[in-house]
């Protein structure tokens, strides 16, 4: 059962669940704010799109073992910078809050955990073909303030995007792999690959539907983590404040021995156009 002090964005979760339900009325009276919420839509399924955001992704992980859960709210700024006429650098960081309980033993457990920034360096047109790519470095940062979320590892690797928008469709395939090259003797030496596929529809006036795996495979161990996600989401304005609301469903094909089955996932993301 889920506890009220699941995630203090549990409440507004659930509000915006009931909103992505409902048809979006301000756009369907203005049909120009309906058009500019569907081009939004449409960049924010493209990871490396010239759109300053602030996504807020909560994810409810149930399934441990021990009856275990696990919120983890991943605040994930992206800044894109123009450098010249051709080229953008995008950067995009991952700073996970996480509250645990039962997880480890009958104890809980809350604090930062480490940090994934990624450097895509992606040309602002598309190819002939309509290929839209982005390589750049990856590095994890040993930020986090509890030993039960710390690496203590340094690492970096390399990182590559590519995708096609045709249509209301966008395909594409996020790469990353990251290795420690520094840190705590006391803590296992990190060697991972991070592979996402995913496919979104965009559905008209600023709503996407998207499918999605997030799949870890640990070297060191010889194990995936694979998470299939199918998640809805709905561009609108509160007041002045562009913003993305978004709710999904995950379900584990794999996962290390213990960890969790299934899961919730809810984005709140600020938007900035230019």
């Amino acid at each position: 059962m889920i506890s009220a002090r699941t995630s203090p964005l549990f409440h507004a979760a659930l509000i915006c669940a009931l909103v992505l339900a409902r048809p979006l009325l301000a756009q369907e009276a203005a049909p120009d704010q309906a058009s500019q919420a569907a081009e939004l839509a449409k960049k924010l399924a493209n990871p490396v799109a010239a759109l300053i955001s602030v996504p807020f992704q909560e994810n409810l992980d149930y399934g441990y073992a021990n009856d275990g859960w696990r919120s983890t709210l991943n605040i994930q700024p992206v800044i894109p910078i123009s450098l010249n006429e051709d080229w953008n650098m995008i950067q995009r960081v991952i700073l996970p809050w996480i509250y645990q309980d039962k997880v480890v033993g009958n104890t809980s457990q809350a604090g930062f955990g480490d940090t994934v920034s990624s450097t895509f360096f992606s040309p602002k047109a598309p190819t002939a073909g309509g290929l839209i790519w982005g390589v750049g470095p990856v590095f994890l940062l040993p930020t986090a303030g509890n030993d039960a979320f710390a690496g203590k590892q340094w690492g970096a690797g390399p990182t590559a995007l590519i995708l096609v928008q045709d249509g209301p469709w966008t395909k594409g395939f996020l790469v990353n792999h990251i290795a420690s090259f520094a840190g705590s003797d006391s803590r296992a030496y990190i060697n991972a690959t991070f592979l996402q596929p995913f496919l979104t529809y965009g559905a008209g006036k600023g709503r996407s539907y998207s499918f999605a795996t997030e799949s870890t495979y640990d070297w060191n161990n010889k194990q995936w983590t694979v998470p299939v996600i199918v998640s809805a989401s709905q561009v609108m304005k509160f007041g002045d404040q562009l913003v993305s609301l978004g709710v999904g469903v995950k379900v584990y094909l794999d996962q290390p021995t213990g960890g969790p089955t299934w899961g919730l996932r809810f984005n709140l993301t600020l938007l900035f156009p230019k």
